[in-house]
């Protein structure tokens, strides 16, 4: 069975010297070593007792030893537990509670949280410390062994648990791989850990960000265009919310192909990215946290005619499905159904809702509305209820956000239901408020709001977080 440590093994035999990962402190660490790197933890943890079907739950810089220690464990094994980052410490602490986990693994600072958080007091502590000694013979995992557990992002309730098995990560990495492929050799910036994973079991180089992904807004655009010039970086894999901070500057020579996702691409940005780089390969993914990637779209096959659609309220295309996905819609909401889509949580209670079975097939609900076009392309129309009540009827918010972002002096906007009716909330030029309540009541919508900054989700900072715009607006 191949799986993403036999691919890993393959890409060092491959290219031992080449680099396999670059920090956001500018340190190299090259195929060879994280294999090196790897081995040493292993025998290590595997000297404190860590064996298979042990839940070890990780808090790690973002760096190659965090890579190393993934390895490690699935090497042994072990499931590693993965907190949600967008939650902070009550993430972690929620992960804790997770039945079954019996090690915390930390580097760094993150240590001290193994005394400070009577969650972590019972866990065995591993921190990554290298052993000599024989390498652990061990037999390879298999397709049905859970490799790890993360979270969803919990904007609707707790984090929900997602178990990951070997041959889930297996069929992902198969899922995103064409659209990473390359002839030639690249130096990608990454900034979804996930990627660097798909990197390294393809033998590519990954260049980390330099600066905490948990403050998006306080990177600055052109010290984002500095990073990426200094590490020479031709691709990068990036959310919205940092595309629009590089459409406010001149883009490195190096860069030729930018990927993103993580949140709506809407065609503005995708004109204000390419406007002034012809050259530049721009690729728009769709997914979600439970089936990642579901679409994906090449700004370049956008046609005028879609352009139109887009402005005349069609939605958001986001393009054609991927190889080996099921897609169907029912009822305006997406369903997906495949090898690399979560076939379920680790508590069946959240399946009710979430999960559709039909004989042997499990369709997962994503919970956008959307449908699909006479070419086979899907197109998004927003979150399944957050339909806004018009004179015309009910309305989601894509079709209408993607058309008023191209009125003049509109940067950001999104529509919502409050107590006194739709409201259309927009950032951006203030002088233009009456253009907007003028054109805003030709489609039915009675109330514009102008605020200096609609807030976002804490992942990404590329979600309109709704239900806190809510409450601001209200």
């Amino acid at each position: 069975m191949t799986n993403l440590l036999s691919d890993f093994a393959a890409a060092v035999a491959r290219h031992p010297d080449r680099v396999a990962i670059v920090d956001g402190k500018g340190r190299e660490t090259r195929f060879a070593q994280l294999m090196t790197r790897t081995e040493a933890l292993a025998r290590a943890w595997h000297m404190r007792g860590i064996r298979k079907g042990d839940r070890v739950l990780l808090a790690m810089r973002w760096d190659a030893d965090l890579y190393a220690a993934l390895a490690a464990l699935w090497s042994l094994g072990a499931t590693v537990v993965l907190p949600e980052p967008a939650m902070g410490l009550a993430g972690l602490r929620h992960a804790a509670k997770l039945e079954g986990v019996s090690a915390f693994c930390s580097s760094g600072a993150f240590g001290v949280l193994k005394f400070a958080l009577p969650e972590l007091w019972p866990l065995r502590h591993l921190r990554p410390t290298a052993s000599r000694g024989p390498r652990p013979d061990l037999p390879a995992p298999q397709a049905e062994d859970i490799a790890l557990i993360s979270f969803t992002s919990g904007t609707s309730g707790l984090p929900k648990a997602i178990p990951r098995s070997h041959g889930f990560l297996d069929a992902q990495h198969h899922a995103i791989a064409p659209m990473l492929h390359s002839d030639t050799p690249e130096r990608d910036l990454v900034c979804f850990p996930v990627f660097v994973l798909i990197n390294i079991a393809s033998g590519r180089t990954s260049v980390l960000p330099d600066w905490k992904m948990s403050r998006l807004s306080r990177v600055k655009p052109a010290a984002l265009a500095g990073w990426m010039a200094r590490q020479s970086v031709t691709r990068a894999l990036m959310p919205p919310s940092l595309c629009e901070k590089l459409a406010e500057v001149t883009l490195p020579t190096t860069l030729h192909s930018l990927f993103t996702g993580g949140g709506p691409v809407f065609p503005d940005l995708m004109r204000r990215l390419t406007a002034g780089n012809k050259e530049l390969r721009l690729v728009c993914v769709y997914g979600s946290t439970e089936a990642e990637p579901i679409a994906h779209l090449d700004a370049i096959d956008i046609s005028a005619e879609d352009q139109r659609w887009m402005t005349e309220g069609k939605g958001l295309l986001v393009g054609h499905p991927v190889a080996g996905l099921a897609l169907r819609v029912v009822e305006d909401e997406i369903q997906v159904a495949g090898a690399h889509v979560n076939s379920g949580y680790l508590d069946p209670a959240h399946d009710v809702e979430n999960k559709v079975h039909e004989g042997g097939v499990i369709w997962h609900r994503t919970g956008d509305a959307g449908h699909v076009d006479a070419q086979g392309r899907l197109w998004l129309l927003g979150r399944s209820g957050t339909e806004v009540d018009l004179p015309q009827g009910p309305r989601f918010p894509f079709p209408i956000e993607v058309a008023a972002r191209g009125w003049k002096g509109v940067t950001g906007c999104a529509l919502i239901e409050t107590g006194a009716g739709a409201c259309l909330v927009v950032e951006g030029d203030a002088r233009c408020l009456a253009d907007w309540q003028a054109q805003a009541a030709r489609l039915g919508i009675a109330k514009v709001k102008q605020l200096a900054n609609i807030p976002m989700d804490k992942r990404h900072a590329s979600k309109i977080d709704r239900a806190a715009l809510a409450r601001l607006v209200v």
